[in-house]
């Protein structure tokens, strides 16, 4: 509590074998307030500052006693100590991706807050320190670290900067500049920027929200990050004919008896002819299918399996177990599919049969399929469907891709926005934004219908005097 009821009385000596000085003051109803001095000077000085601040109207502390100009300076947290508390308060409630986000973001803020102190481990040692242990919320059990990290760690904690150090613009400037990097040095994806500025804004508003810093320091500097570009590249949409060329040549990856390419073949025609995300073609049970002799069938999703790894998912397993992108936990989507995936389907079905769970698709062994298993097979398929020139260039370069070529090629043939946007899992705004230029053809159709309206049947306009 505050008062500017204040009362100095004057200094008082002890009569001891080495004399002391005490001053004494009161502030409004609390006990009487004292500081000892080994000299009269010091305590005539201190005596003036209170004198002074009574004079300007300063308010003093009914606690400490002393006016706000002389309060003791709380000492300023460091970085490393509130980022740990962050992380940590974060974490339960991440999901894995968004934990691995968290801890590459705090590592490389971290590695730019680190103050000129003697014995700097290196650079990779300093990584691992940080990206392996001090921003991982391990179960108590864990071992102790290697001694080069530990060793890393104390000097980190030593030499981390105050994080009141982040209220001075040309820092919190220095330290947004930095995001535009991955931890290797090489330049970010905008996509990424961006994450990373989400988590640092989110960590400095708590630190505002603890009382540790006034303000969130990233509202006082302008710095845009790099512009993300929400539109698919219409080169990366393959046409139905390379589609196929592409799904056969998945078959031929890895030999017949291993048969490494031919079990994915259905999880990659999942993406292309049923619109499916990789960790939801991953996930996909038999239970969930209805696959007829003849005609349609349809794809009940529920949940998908992103492979993220065991450090994030807190279950020791690679892959997270998880609902629908952007939906309720499990809240399910239905998805129509053509009679061509149906027979895929139950062919792959009938050869490999499926997972203990469940599961259409499993490796050799029945686990989860890894993203990198799929990635690995699906670059092969390319060398050996496409070009050299194809190859090179940015079609199909994705397993992802044979997603954008569904999509774009069900708007292109005419299918509602409505009802494509319900079976890709989008909503219709995002849907449009990301396809609107691999939509060929639709000017053509737009041209028409504006001349039919006109009454022109070349859709060439008439010239003055011919009699029309």
């Amino acid at each position: 509590m505050k008062s500017h009821d204040v009362r100095v009385w004057g200094i008082r000596k002890r009569p001891y074998k080495t004399p002391s000085y005490d001053v004494r003051w009161k502030v409004a109803d609390a006990p009487p307030f004292s500081e000892t001095f080994r000299t009269k000077a010091l305590a005539d000085n201190f005596r003036a500052k209170l004198l002074r601040a009574a004079q300007k109207g300063e308010a003093f502390d009914t606690e400490t006693g002393l006016p706000d100009s002389m309060a003791p300076v709380k000492a300023s947290r460091t970085w490393y100590d509130f980022a740990r508390a962050y992380v940590a308060m974060k974490w339960p409630h991440a999901a894995p991706n968004s934990r691995d986000s968290l801890n590459e973001t705090m590592t490389l803020v971290t590695t730019q807050l680190l103050g000129d102190r003697p014995g700097r481990p290196a650079d990779d040692v300093l990584r691992r320190a940080l990206r392996g242990w001090a921003f991982v919320v391990q179960a108590s059990d864990d071992e102790a670290p290697p001694v080069d990290i530990a060793n890393a760690l104390r000097w980190v904690a030593k030499a981390s900067l105050p994080l009141a150090t982040l209220k001075n613009p040309a820092d919190i400037r220095r330290v947004l500049d930095s995001l535009k990097l991955k931890l290797s040095g090489a330049p970010a994806a905008a996509e990424t920027v961006r994450r990373k500025r989400a988590v640092l804004f989110n960590a400095l508003a708590y630190a505002v929200e603890l009382g540790e810093l006034p303000e969130n320091p990233v509202t006082l500097v302008k710095w845009k990050p790099p512009k993300v570009t929400k539109e698919v590249d219409r080169r990366v949409v393959v046409n139905p004919r390379q589609a196929r060329e592409l799904l056969a040549a998945v078959s031929y990856v890895g030999g017949y008896r291993r048969a490494r390419g031919r079990r994915l073949v259905a999880l990659f025609a999942c993406m292309y002819f049923g619109g499916l995300r990789p960790a939801e073609a991953v996930a996909l049970r038999r239970p969930d299918c209805t696959l007829p002799e003849t005609g349609w069938g349809s794809l009940i999703l529920e949940k998908t399996r992103p492979t993220v790894g065991k450090r994030w998912t807190g279950t020791g397993e690679v892959h997270d177990n998880r609902g629908l992108k952007n939906r309720p936990t499990n809240e399910t989507r239905i998805v129509p599919i053509p009679p061509r995936l149906v027979r895929m389907l139950l062919a792959h079905i009938e050869e490999f049969g499926t997972a203990k769970d469940g599961r259409l698709f499993a490796n050799e062994r029945g686990g989860v399929v890894a993203s990198t298993t799929y990635w690995r097979v699906w670059d092969e398929a390319r060398h050996l469907a496409l070009t050299p020139e194809q190859v090179a260039s940015p079609l199909a370069a994705r397993p992802y891709d044979l997603r954008h070529a569904a999509l774009s090629s069900w708007l292109n043939a005419g299918v509602d926005p409505t009802e494509v946007a319900e079976r890709a899992g989008n909503s219709v705004e995002v849907l449009l934004s990301r396809y609107a230029k691999c939509l060929d053809g639709r000017q053509d159709v737009a041209n028409r219908r504006i001349a039919e309206l006109l009454g022109e049947d070349d859709g060439q306009e008439d010239e003055p005097g011919d009699g029309t």
